[in-house]
């Protein structure tokens, strides 16, 4: 046994340096040498010293070391050590400046899309606070702002986690070791002087130490913040480390002196007398003779009033040609750079097309930043109704927030572009998997009921709980996108419209999808929640019978859905209606509940059709369907002269625009925009 305890610790003790063999450690007494990964920060030859920013306002500077750092072990957890030590000058300008800046671990070594003022240049107003951003954040923050609640003051040091939020913060100070710790000392971040930092992490404990204190004390033994944190819950495998700044409506010079990191270990201490000498970039007046400073008076005088005419001018030009901000660009604030989306979609290549509308194409796209998966719509401003589509979307959904609707995340226009950015729904439309699944799987019924539940849900969130009333206007399979937990989420509000509650629509176009508009829709003109849940009932049919609400050579041999499954209503034979790929492989309860529904919910007279909320109640098991009479949607409205004409031109063609004159009521045309 002694034999085998001996054999075994030489064998530990061999093993150990390769343990630790790739673990990185680096030291930088000035960056003359460094080769690190920048971006819009330089380094000042004449000194050494590495400038994240200058005195701009609203500038970002980036300056990561190149190799990732490998945090932990993603097959077993264990969680690195690690040690760094810097110093750091922040220079203000002659007025307040601002806003600091941060070491921080991340996935990638650049931010894109990323944010000046508050948001340090490392997020931005949309991704802000989210888990997927993997980035930790050690922050020496100036100006006081971002949330009233987290920043106590402008001088204060905070752990971030995802976010500017801080999880953990507190005043600049730093532990007196002459009174044992017992006493701080407050230290001015921007107080034009070198200041040291630590950033100790202990992957045992999970625990990470920050410290700061003047350039000439030597490290306290107390430090300035202690933060529990298992870095593995929250940081990729590999990540990046490094420094960003920015400045905003006020500024200042942000510098990196001296960098010393050590992965499982100590960092090694900086050599203060080999770190560059503190930049002198403070507005001081030089000592001229009288004359001279006569001279120059004048000289920048004759300058300034140049350059005024100069300015003036140039500004008096771009107010003339300058793209103004409408209403609607006003809901969804968070405008994309074309540059940005043309680079995470490929310069819009074919290969990452994922669909075609009426209005234009859909592609793929991931953001470096975060690695989240977006789709981007790009509309075509040949046509009018394109642009009109592209501010409806906007103004409708910018705002809108529910689990059972697409996110819309930004938007971008660029000359003839017109870009919208929304979450990338992975399985599809509702009406691709169920006319056109891959491997020919078939939906279940399980899948099936979930999703009409869920579209229910949406249209709940817009006809009664949202701040205004919305109409979508164009409920159909091919709107309902189906994310990886095969949850519905209604997408494209390109024809909606919002209208305050207690006032009535003011819509006077027929817009929708040929078979599910309302017979009323095509009389007045006027579109309302009640339509909505007529096109909604179609939809129920739609997803049980596994058939097209028009098809001319459906099985039922009945061209119009609504009116087979109504007279199969009529004979108690209702049940016959459902998929029969479905195999009988359903619950014979719930087809049935969803048969009726939706045909009470495409009843001919508006006034007998449910709200969404009593749809809900009745989907839920939570109220008995009532028993009601069904007349045929379609057959009852024949007489009307539209619909006659209608049922001829869409027996001709389902799929086109319908544009005709009629004198029905106080309507000269009716458009119908279909197939899109």
């Amino acid at each position: 046994m002694a034999s085998l305890l001996c054999f075994l610790s030489v064998l530990l003790i061999a093993l150990f340096p390769l343990c630790f063999s790739d673990d990185i450690q680096f030291i930088f007494n000035g960056f003359n040498d460094s080769n690190l990964i920048t971006q819009q920060a330089t380094v000042i030859r004449t000194t050494g010293s590495l400038k994240l920013t200058n005195k701009s306002h609203n500038v970002i500077g980036h300056a990561f070391y190149p190799d990732p750092i490998k945090i932990f072990d993603s097959s077993t957890k264990n969680i690195s050590s690690f040690s760094t030590c810097f110093v750091f000058l922040i220079s203000p300008s002659s007025d307040e400046g601002g806003y600091g800046l941060a070491f921080t671990i991340s996935p990638e070594s650049q931010f894109l899309g990323a944010e000046s003022g508050h948001f340090m240049g490392i997020f931005n107003s949309t991704n802000d606070g989210n888990s997927s951003n993997h980035i930790v954040a050690v922050e020496f923050d100036t100006v006081k702002g971002y949330k009233e609640t987290s920043d106590v003051e402008g001088n204060h040091v905070g752990i971030n986690v995802n976010g500017m939020d801080s999880n953990a913060s507190t005043s600049a100070m730093y532990y007196d070791d002459r009174t044992r710790g017992s006493t701080t000392e407050e230290i001015n971040l921007e107080g034009a002087e070198p200041i040291q930092a630590w950033i100790d992490y202990d992957g045992l404990k999970k625990l990470l130490n920050v410290t700061i204190a003047p350039l000439d004390i030597s490290k306290p033994t107390h430090p300035l913040l202690s933060f529990d944190i298992d870095l593995s819950q929250f940081l990729l495998e590999n990540s990046y480390v490094g420094f960003s700044a920015s400045t905003g409506k006020t500024s200042s010079s942000h510098y990196i002196l001296g960098w010393s990191f050590q992965q499982n270990g100590v960092a090694q201490a900086l050599n203060a007398s080999q770190l560059p000498l503190p930049p002198n970039d403070s507005d001081k007046s030089k000592k001229y003779s009288l004359k001279i400073e006569v001279l120059l008076g004048l000289l920048s005088a004759v300058v300034l009033f140049l350059l005024g005419i100069l300015f003036f001018g140039t500004l008096y030009r771009r107010l003339r040609n300058e793209e103004t901000l409408e209403d609607w660009e006003l809901e969804c604030p968070h405008r994309f750079h074309y540059r940005d989306l043309h680079l995470v979609t490929k310069g819009f290549k074919e290969s990452e097309l994922i669909g075609v509308g009426g209005f234009g194409a859909v592609y793929k796209g991931v953001l470096p930043v975060n690695g989240a998966e977006i789709a981007v719509k790009r509309i075509s401003r040949n046509s009018f109704q394109g642009v009109r589509e592209f501010a409806a979307e906007i103004e409708s959904l910018g705002r809108l927030r529910h689990k059972h609707l697409v996110n819309l995340q930004g938007w971008c226009k660029r000359k003839n572009d017109l870009l919208l950015v929304y979450d990338y729904i992975p399985c599809g439309s509702l009406d691709s998997l169920l006319f056109k699944p891959q491997n020919d799987v078939v939906l279940s019924w399980e899948h099936r009921f979930n999703i009409v539940k869920g579209v229910a849900s949406g249209l709940l969130y817009l006809h009664e709980e949202w701040e205004q009333v919305v109409i979508h206007r164009d409920i159909k399979s091919g709107n309902v996108l189906i994310d990886g937990n095969m949850d519905a989420r209604l997408g494209d509000f390109g024809l909606a419209r919002l209208y305050d509650r207690g006032e009535n629509s003011h819509t006077t176009n027929v817009v929708g999808t040929v078979g599910y508009i309302a017979p009323e829709l095509a009389r007045t003109g006027q579109a309302s929640t009640s339509t909505d849940v007529f096109a909604y009932g179609v939809l129920l049919l739609e997803v049980v019978c596994g058939c097209r609400p028009i098809d001319p050579n459906a099985r039922s041999g009945h061209m119009l859905l609504v009116d087979w499954v109504g007279e199969l209503y009529q004979k108690g034979q209702i049940l016959d209606a459902v998929d029969p790929k479905l195999n009988s492989e359903y619950v014979v309860r719930e087809a049935e509940l969803v048969l009726k529904l939706g045909l009470f919910c495409a009843h001919v007279r508006p006034e007998s059709r449910p709200g969404m909320r009593n749809v809900v109640r009745f989907l839920n098991g939570d109220d008995r369907l009532p028993v009601f009479e069904y007349l045929y949607s379609f057959e009852s409205a024949r007489d009307e002269g539209v619909f006659s004409k209608f049922l001829e031109m869409v027996s001709s063609d389902t799929n086109q625009t319908l544009n005709y004159s009629s004198s029905v009521g106080h309507m000269s045309s009716i458009s119908i925009e279909g197939g899109r």
